[in-house]
């Protein structure tokens, strides 16, 4: 009998796909062979942005790709209008790369299983079809997977409405349990997206998925832990539901990071320069925008704070006027700031020059930030971030919120201000340290997440 060969089909987002590439490593290290499916534009990407002969140093991971119905001058940051197009386009050209590796491979090196994107659920009826077994990987958080689960009840206790998920009363407040925190209707992921209509799409979405995802699936397994979720997990009762993470990729030299820009890792000399527990750092994901105001605004709170600052600013970040912007800030704070496109952000996180990361508080760098230690400034922006928010600041108690204002503007005064509240409360810093070691502990051998990803793995190699 061969190795056991996993086919690893990620949501066509930065933030889905980089959790996804390192379950893909942590599997080929328990003897997987994994072909990790993209769409043709995202394969692209990854590989330019991968360095010189990293592509292809691992041969038990291969990339390949599939059409993902958009044109090339589509918009694919609308998730929405994505999520409409793969569940009609990617079906039938999945299930094309299924036939053929069944029938043309040797009877060793067939699939066995298929790991999917929870959002990409229409595949599991695929795999299923094909003889395949199933698993959906959930890169978000529990409380968020929660709120999904509990739509019927949702309903049912009229805080949402039936057609499209939105409030029933705007800004209300309700508990799904005694033991889960509270959460306020607007903040449910499905609220959070570009408009009302995007909205709508993905709760349709999400109630397409459902039935899937409960009916087809063995194992959901999850990129949180269960010590930070403890209620939400209990509450979930089950052991089909499995907590792996944090998954972190510490920048294996020579293996695929699944990143869609190349890391500016000049950054990394510059913090070796700073004094400890003195820099900013500053990042908003890979798909968070701001207008032009609000990106001044930044640009002059960042300089107002007098400290040392590292700010990742992608190209679409803002507005066109971006380069004169960062030419001005950069006139007048000399080296006291480094700006750079995209950064090798678990790099950053633990570099004992970084004192605190404001963020827009996507899971992913969530998940980083508490692996390291590092205390938060919240800045969501859409999706789940607003219900992450709640979690670093409420609930965990190792962050503070960015308030915007009657203009919705974060004003440079409040970034400022903000800035030295956080730095100023050591009891803030003492409970990120603390919940950085409980993360660790759990991917450590003995530790929660360790014993369940051992139980993933055996179930799915027989």
């Amino acid at each position: 009998m061969g190795r056991p060969h996993a086919l690893l089909l990620p949501l066509p987002a930065q933030g889905h796909v980089l959790p996804l590439m390192e379950l893909a490593h942590r599997m080929v290290s328990h003897g997987f062979t994994i072909t990790f499916i993209n769409t043709h534009f995202n394969h692209a990407r990854l590989l330019s942005a991968m360095p010189t002969l990293t592509y292809n140093t691992n041969p038990s991971i291969n990339f390949i790709s599939i059409p993902d119905g958009l044109q090339p001058g589509d918009d694919r940051n609308h998730v929405a209008n994505l999520c409409k197009t793969l569940m009609t386009i990617m079906p039938l050209h999945l299930e094309e790369i299924i036939i053929k590796m069944m029938h043309k491979q040797p009877e060793q090196d067939k699939p066995t299983c298929l790991i999917a994107d929870q959002a990409m659920a229409w595949a599991f009826n695929v795999a299923k079809k094909n003889g395949l077994r199933t698993a959906a990987f959930w890169p978000a958080s529990a409380a968020t997977f929660t709120s999904i689960r509990n739509v019927p009840k949702l309903i049912q206790d009229g805080i949402i409405h039936e057609h499209d998920g939105s409030a029933k009363t705007p800004g209300v407040i309700f508990r799904l349990s005694p033991e889960i925190p509270p959460m306020n209707v607007n903040h449910l992921f499905w609220n959070r997206q570009l408009d009302s209509e995007s909205n709508k799409v993905i709760f349709h979405c999400i109630n397409t998925n459902k039935e899937s995802i409960k009916n087809i699936v063995e194992f959901v397994v999850c990129n949180s832990f269960y010590e930070a979720e403890k209620p939400e997990f209990d509450y979930l009762n089950t052991s089909k539901i499995l907590p792996i993470g944090p998954l972190l990729s510490c920048q294996r030299f020579g293996k695929p990071a699944g990143l869609f820009w190349s890391a500016d890792t000049t950054c990394k000399a510059w913090l070796d320069e700073q004094d400890v527990n003195s820099v900013i750092y500053v990042a908003f994901g890979s798909l968070a925008t701001v207008d032009e105001r609000q990106f001044q605004e930044l640009a002059l709170g960042l300089e107002l704070t007098g400290r040392p600052f590292l700010w990742v600013v992608r190209p679409d970040f803002t507005g066109k006027a971006i380069i004169n912007l960062l030419k001005g800030l950069e006139d007048r704070i000399g080296g006291r700031g480094m700006v750079v496109q995209w950064s090798p952000q678990q790099e950053v996180l633990a570099h004992p020059a970084v004192s605190c990361f404001m963020s827009h508080c996507g899971w992913n760098s969530t998940m980083e930030g508490v692996s390291n230690g590092v205390p938060f400034l919240c800045w969501p922006c859409f999706s789940d971030q607003h219900l992450n928010q709640t979690y670093i600041c409420d609930v965990w108690k190792i962050g503070l919120k960015m308030n915007p204002d009657e203009n919705n503007m974060i004003t440079k005064e409040q970034i400022k201000d903000k800035v030295e509240e956080l730095l100023d409360d050591g009891e803030m810093k003492n409970r990120a340290l603390a919940m950085k070691e409980i993360a660790i502990k759990g991917i450590e051998k003995g530790g929660s997440s360790f014993e369940n990803f051992n139980t993933f793995i055996s179930a799915m190699q027989v």
